[in-house]
């Protein structure tokens, strides 16, 4: 097999409040042989929020964020369901709207850009498992997780709307999502299996519904606690941040103790492929999770 290498579009989260998420990755590719060249250059995708205010402006902003991935010709990856859902919409809308196109490069231009629809994009976990391989990743396994229960939190924009993402996702069924399930059994875990596993966090309401969004945290967490779950992975940093950072506001809420450590999909990854404690960074979380890491693995 040819090496992989890809353009990393590595959004605000991972790259800024939490960069242990962004280590994790880079130590990833790293062990699996994987090139990674990072948009430097990017910026935020909207987060899911412009696009409400500007959806035009969004369009630009994403496009130009593609367009550098395009200047390399490479497949962007994503590290965020967020990043991952407004990249691709862009895309979609950009390569079946000729007008909105011309719009958008006419802006482009500005800058000494042009869109031209050439890059694919494609969140990290699903390059793992449809494009690296899940054999060829159980075979690179040094730290089994056989120890752990794993309760796999798939979120909302990797997998919904299907329609958009079935291109990029290998079809997973947003109602019944299998590729997290899949991921933990080539690392050895057990995957756990819980009603809430395909629900949203409740981060993009948290500033406009706080009690609505706490509900949604807390019935995720407790649903995967009360499944014996050791922890919780996930592949969307935003999900990790709501999940690790809110437990004690959500026992309250929930009138129930919460504590599950909360990872980030490569960081779970990096935990098998024996990488040191300081790129997965589990020191970092708010809740603790630096317990789960075994012995063997090196500071």
């Amino acid at each position: 097999m040819s090496k992989l290498h890809y353009a990393l579009f590595t959004g605000c989260t991972a790259k800024q409040s939490t960069p242990e998420l962004l280590s994790s990755t880079l130590a990833v590719a790293e062990k699996l042989g994987i090139e990674i060249t990072i948009l430097e250059e990017a910026s935020c995708c909207g987060a899911s929020h412009l696009q409400d205010f500007d959806e035009f402006l969004a369009h630009v902003l994403n496009a130009r964020n593609i367009c550098y991935a395009e200047k390399l010709g490479l497949t962007m990856i994503t590290i965020c369901n967020t990043c991952q859902l407004n990249s691709a919409m862009t895309k979609h809308a950009l390569d079946t709207d000729p007008e909105l196109k011309a719009r958008v490069n006419e802006k482009l231009a500005e800058v000494g850009l042009e869109y031209k629809g050439t890059s694919e994009i494609k969140h990290f976990l699903y390059t793992l498992i449809d494009e690296y391989g899940l054999d060829k990743i159980k075979d690179k396994v040094t730290v089994p997780l056989s120890h752990l229960n794993i309760a796999p939190f798939y979120g909302c924009h990797n997998i919904r709307p299907s329609e958009l993402h079935h291109g990029s996702n290998n079809g997973e069924n947003p109602y019944n999502p299998t590729s997290l399930d899949q991921l933990i059994g080539a690392l050895e875990g057990h995957p756990v299996n819980y009603s809430h596993k395909n629900k949203c966090c409740g981060f993009h309401v948290e500033l406009q519904a706080n009690h609505t969004s706490e509900l949604l945290t807390g019935n995720a967490l407790l649903d995967a606690i009360d499944n014996n779950a050791d922890m919780m992975v996930t592949p969307c940093p935003l999900c990790h941040l709501k999940m690790d950072t809110y437990q004690d506001d959500v026992a309250k809420v929930m009138n129930r103790d919460v504590e599950l450590p909360v990872l980030h999909m490569p960081q779970m990854v990096a935990l098998a492929l024996g990488c040191t404690e300081k790129e997965i960074g589990l020191n970092f979380h708010v809740q603790k999770a630096a317990h789960i890491i075994p012995e063997k693995v090196t500071a």
